[in-house]
């Protein structure tokens, strides 16, 4: 339970970390905070999928991966925008 509760003090920790930067650089944080997310939460979700294959939960599983995937698409495509504003500023 104390880790449940820790967690999303990180999270809040972190973010705050990041949006208390000049704005090129927290867009930098932030897309990479996203992008790391994303990529973690893919590697969970498909490996729960394979693990879970011919179980009642499989395709919870596998809706979760197919969605992770997409985000962490969208979150390279934010983190390669924001580090474009960091070099032109």
């Amino acid at each position: 339970m104390e880790q449940e509760a820790s967690a999303p003090q990180a999270v809040e920790q972190a973010l705050r970390s990041a949006t208390g930067r000049p704005p090129a650089d927290a867009a930098v944080a932030l897309a990479e905070l996203v992008n790391r997310s994303a990529v973690e939460l893919h590697k969970l979700a498909r490996a729960q999928a394979q693990a879970r294959r011919g179980e009642a939960d499989w395709g919870d599983w596998a809706k979760l991966a197919n969605a992770a995937r997409t985000a962490v698409l969208q979150a390279a495509s934010c983190r390669d925008a924001a580090r474009g504003l960091s070099e032109s500023a």
